[in-house]
């Protein structure tokens, strides 16, 4: 049996998963064999954050066997950071199926009616959860995470923009004091979309294209699609109606591929 270092396993991994290729993470992490507690805790670890990030960008649910597996794995090596990231985990599954389950007819209805709705208290609930982690965090890092959620929560569970430009501005800080570039091209993707909302096309642009630069270092190519998809709407927005179509269009075929419906939808229209 050949041997291999478990960081270079887990890396591998990781960088499988940024390139959309999340079946094949999960089955690479599969074939690891060890009976070391800490390194099953790792691995399992590894396993949910694939999972929670496949289930985002594909509308899957893998995640909650997954995190059944390191809740179990953390009972026999117990640790309270990694205890805090499956907790973190948790949110980031229980917010997509929040904002995936919300129908059509809501999406339709004004911020007002949209917050008097029957998903307000759950939206008030992951608030909450995603604040308390936040304060609770166990590095600055995992914090700026949790305020980020805190932001998209804002947005797009609750319809409080104000406090969505505060959470995100809140991030972009920690990630630029950490040297977190996803957490910071994360912040700048939303603020920018705040800037857009507000008429601000030069700063629009300005955070959009950092915020794909980052992703692109790292190889994230359903982040950098998802960015170039927000590009497309910027180009429309400028005027540049057959760029806006031409970039969409490129995203569509890519999202319809990797099996990304949310995206394939957001640009079927642009094309």
């Amino acid at each position: 049996m050949t041997e291999i270092a478990l960081p270079e396993v887990l890396d591998a991994a990781a960088g499988l998963s940024r390139a959309a290729r999340w079946d094949d993470a999960t089955r690479l992490l599969d074939a690891v064999r060890t009976h070391d507690p800490a390194d099953l805790v790792a691995l399992a670890v590894a396993r949910a954050t694939i999972a929670v990030d496949q289930d985002l960008f594909q509308q899957t649910d893998h995640g909650p066997a997954a995190m059944a597996k390191l809740e179990q794995a953390l009972q026999e090596a117990p640790d309270p950071a990694v205890g805090w990231d499956l907790e973190f985990l948790r949110l980031r599954k229980d917010y997509a199926t929040e904002l995936f389950s919300r129908s059509a007819v809501d999406a339709e209805q004004s911020d007002g009616e949209r917050a008097e709705g029957s998903g307000m208290a759950a939206a008030e609930r992951l608030a909450e959860w995603a604040e308390r982690l936040q304060a609770t965090a166990p590095s600055e890092d995992r914090a700026g995470h949790a305020a980020f959620y805190r932001g998209v929560m804002a947005d797009n569970l609750l319809a409080a923009p104000a406090d969505a430009l505060s959470n995100y501005t809140t991030a972009l800080a920690i990630a630029e004091r950490c040297g977190d570039e996803f957490l910071e091209s994360l912040a700048l993707r939303h603020l920018g979309d705040h800037a857009h909302t507000a008429g601000d096309l030069k700063l629009t642009r300005a955070h959009w294209e950092r915020s794909t630069e980052l992703r692109q270092r790292t190889g994230h190519l359903s982040g950098v699609l998802a960015q170039q998809a927000l590009l497309a709407v910027l180009a429309q927005a400028e005027g540049e109606r057959e760029a806006a179509a031409a970039l969409a269009g490129e995203v569509h075929r890519w999202a319809t591929q990797l099996g990304l419906p949310w995206l394939t939808q957001q640009t079927a229209a642009l094309r």
